[in-house]
């Protein structure tokens, strides 16, 4: 179902597809994006403060982030978006680790200049297994209104 920005309502909670990071995934993306050693260095990481390997915060970040995508809920109203608010990373994320995102409306805005549009802001929240959450981050969300119900349409 195509859903607009006046579709949704604050405090609407979606929940995505849990993902599982394998250790090679964490090396890949590392390797590639964050080499940090806590990320690409076995022995180093298990002498640090995790004890052992970690996913990059960004990995998890952009994982939740594609999770919440595939929903397909938000496949009609957005627009893209000019950032994100208040991103923490909360827990280490490790080999293994599924992690399950819940995206919740928190605000919902529309332009005063653009009347066809608005903003969604989306607060995410990922868990890992042991229901621990790992992750926080706000969604700032450009979303288009129903052509229906935008003023001075035909």
């Amino acid at each position: 179902m195509d859903r607009y920005l006046d579709d949704f309502t604050v405090g609407e909670i979606f929940h995505t597809p849990r993902f599982t990071l394998s250790e090679g995934q964490i090396l890949d993306y590392a390797l590639m994006y964050d080499p940090q050693p806590i990320h690409i260095d076995a022995q180093h990481a298990a002498e640090g403060p995790y004890g052992g390997i970690i996913a990059s915060g960004f990995q998890t970040l952009t994982l939740c982030f594609r999770m919440m995508i595939q929903t397909r809920v938000f496949e009609t109203v957005s627009l893209g978006g000019p950032g994100l608010d208040e991103l923490r990373f909360l827990a280490p994320v490790r080999p293994g680790d599924t992690i399950n995102t819940e995206a919740e409306i928190i605000s919902i805005t529309p332009s005063r200049s653009k009347p066809d549009r608005g903003v969604l802001k989306i607060q995410c929240r990922g868990y890992n297994q042991h229901k621990d959450q790992v992750i926080s981050f706000i969604v700032i969300m450009m979303g288009q209104r129903a052509p229906e119900r935008v003023e001075g349409s035909q």
